[in-house]
């Protein structure tokens, strides 16, 4: 039976060197700009005369439109190649983050939020599919950990950063300076060369891609690695997007103390994402990704206790360990999957950005009971998936020579 990817592989044998700084940068900027809005929530509350549940909205306009629009860019890349996809988006996310920045109301801000997410949409799912072509899977788990670990990296320091510089840029500056780092690292990867060119298949029918999404979801493998991609991303989002205003509420920080306090998460990630991915390489991920969704869990409930800023400052910190424990780790089966690599990445693309914006939405809904109650249900929510991922992943070990791994 012919090698579906085999059409799709890298003239070169191997990839450019820049390719992994290149596309781990841009993913840090995309996830800087997605949530450098979240502890900002009071402050453009303000800003705009609005409530800050108006506000609070700002952080999934951004990741559901974003989502949705993964199902495009995938095959999309498919037709016009990954290098295309990745440079054209990023042209498209430093565009509408300028236009962010000239908002004048906050419906006009929420607009250009919808337009970046769904503009910035090619870049990290595609950026994964490349890592899928050029990096074979026993050694993907490494490349992955350096993505993912710059993933939360970016999250960590859009929400830091942000809140830090936003009394000294306003909140518009924070925008500009965003779009200026993303045309400097667009001219560098082009200069650069860092991405290969692959070899394009012939474009399918939209019918034949629909028909492609179909026979990915009827994989055991896919339905349990996409359920707790969206589960693991409801999580994690639901609780950080909201801890601007929970550390606001609770302790009377203000922008700068809000993000020193955050300053923290996804520390993890980028000192240990890559030690994470070779262990998943040569050990499985069969107990680490029941682990990570775990102590999603248990961060959640601590933080539903009446604990010191400094404990909730440590808690805050181990809760993006537990991204750094599941997420890369799924990353990896997804690009294994058989059928489009594209396809198969750009629907844990949507999985992964639908559940950061329901995580948002839903977090926001049982705040009527108090963040304690949110994040007790939460808490409680996470720790039932992993022990149902217990018996789901128990397939994730490196096989024996020459077996392939479940499907």
């Amino acid at each position: 039976m012919p090698n579906p990817h085999a059409a799709d592989r890298p003239v070169a044998p191997v990839a450019s060197r820049w390719m992994l700084p290149v596309i781990c940068s841009a993913a840090f900027l995309v996830f800087v700009q997605a949530f450098m809005v979240a502890p900002l929530i009071p402050r453009l509350a303000t800003v705009f005369h609005g409530p800050v549940g108006w506000i609070g909205l700002a952080v999934p306009a951004y990741l559901l439109p974003h989502g949705l629009a993964t199902l495009v860019w995938g095959p999309l890349s498919d037709r016009l190649g990954r290098r295309a996809v990745i440079l054209g988006s990023l042209l498209l996310f430093m565009a509408f983050t300028v236009g962010t920045a000239s908002a004048g109301s906050i419906e006009v801000f929420l607009a250009w939020r919808v337009a970046t997410g769904v503009g910035a949409a090619g870049i990290v799912p595609i950026s994964l599919t490349l890592i899928g072509d050029v990096v074979p899977f026993q050694q993907r788990g490494r490349a992955l950990g350096w993505l993912f670990g710059s993933i939360a990296g970016g999250t960590a320091t859009g929400a830091t950063v942000g809140a830090l510089l936003e009394p000294v840029l306003g909140w518009a500056g924070l925008f500009l300076l965003v779009a200026a780092l993303g045309a400097a690292l667009t001219v560098a990867a082009v200069g650069m060369g860092a991405f290969p060119r692959l070899r394009r298949p012939a474009a399918p029918a939209w019918a034949v891609i629909v028909q492609g999404y179909v026979a990915l979801l009827s994989l055991a493998r896919a339905q349990r690695t996409y359920a707790y991609v969206l589960i693991n991303a409801v999580v994690q989002s639901g609780v950080y997007t909201w801890l601007g205003v929970y550390l606001h509420q609770r302790f009377g920080l203000g922008e700068v103390g809000i993000g020193l306090a955050l300053m923290g998460y996804g520390v993890p990630g980028l000192l240990f994402g890559p030690v994470i991915g070779r262990l998943a390489d040569r050990h499985g991920r069969a107990r680490i990704i029941p682990a990570g969704v775990a102590l999603t869990g248990a961060c959640a409930l601590l933080l539903a206790v009446p604990l010191p800023l400094v404990a909730v400052q440590l808690a805050i910190v181990t809760l993006s360990l537990g991204f750094d424990l599941t997420q890369p780790l799924l990353a990896g089966i997804v690009t294994d999957l058989h059928g489009n690599r594209a396809q198969a990445v750009g629907l844990m693309a949507f999985a992964l950005f639908t559940g950061f914006g329901l995580g948002s939405l839903l977090f926001q809904w049982v705040l009527a009971w108090g963040f304690g109650a949110a994040l007790l249900m939460f808490g409680i929510a996470a720790l039932l998936a992993a022990g149902v991922a217990l018996v789901l992943f128990r397939g994730e070990r490196p096989p024996p020579v020459g077996r392939p791994l479940p499907t």
